[in-house]
């Protein structure tokens, strides 16, 4: 049964219109046919379409269910946004199905992208996370200046992942299983040497990804599947 998401069906127990017109016009539902969804917030719905209006989809719920965590850890991984933006979605269309609990975006000295549109983001995260099956959706954060995101308070284990020269640990043999876990991704001209000391003056490990240089979109992929790789040992 295909998923759709209804962030407020708890108190407001009808299909948003765009999920309404895709479920009525395109799936061909009608009154009386069972649809399953999600808010988004950790919970599946099941529900009776009462009313076959694109513009008012009213159900009534028959059911509801938790789901139990998919990860016994929080992922957070913070990246520059990538000059090309279809890049940047893949990352998140990606990610979401992998698993991962939120997205930020960091403006650093090499950015290529300063500003991104959420609204499209978001849409791919709701995307991925129904076709993945999952009832959490990622939080997602906007530009967030680099010295102002590694002065936010974090607990847990935190990375930097660079390309500048010397001697780095990998990220797999560093972080530590079941702990939050903060992992900076620099963009295409990587972090700057400034950049790369204030990170580690605020506890942020420098760590490798491997030999290979990494585009932007596939360090940060690479870092979420080796989080869960770690943690799934």
């Amino acid at each position: 049964m295909q998923l759709f998401y209804a962030p407020a069906i708890s108190v407001k127990p009808e299909l948003p219109e765009e999920e309404a017109r895709h479920a009525l016009r395109v799936l061909r539902l009608g009154e009386g046919a069972e649809v399953m969804l999600t808010d988004g917030k950790g919970f599946f719905y099941t529900a009776i379409i009462r009313n076959a209006d694109p513009k008012q989809c009213e159900v009534s719920i028959t059911g509801c269910s938790s789901q139990p965590p998919l990860w016994d850890f929080h992922l957070h991984i913070a990246l520059a946004p990538t000059r090309h933006i279809d890049r940047t979605e893949w990352f998140c269309e990606k990610a979401a199905e992998i698993g991962i609990d939120a997205i930020t975006f960091v403006n650093s000295r090499f950015s290529g992208r300063h500003e991104v549109k959420l609204s499209r983001l978001e849409k791919i995260l709701i995307s991925a996370m129904k076709q993945s099956g999952k009832a959490v959706l990622p939080k997602l954060n906007g530009m967030t200046d680099f010295r102002t995101l590694i002065n936010q308070p974090f607990s847990g284990q935190a990375f930097i992942a660079h390309c500048a020269k010397g001697e780095k640990p990998l990220l797999q043999h560093r972080c530590r299983p079941r702990e939050n876990t903060l992992i900076l991704i620099g963009p295409e001209g990587d972090f700057s040497p400034e950049e790369i000391q204030e990170a580690g003056a605020r506890g942020f490990e420098a760590v490798s990804l491997g030999k290979s240089r990494l585009r932007t979109e596939t360090a940060a992929l690479a870092a979420c599947h080796t989080l869960h790789i770690v943690n799934n040992k």
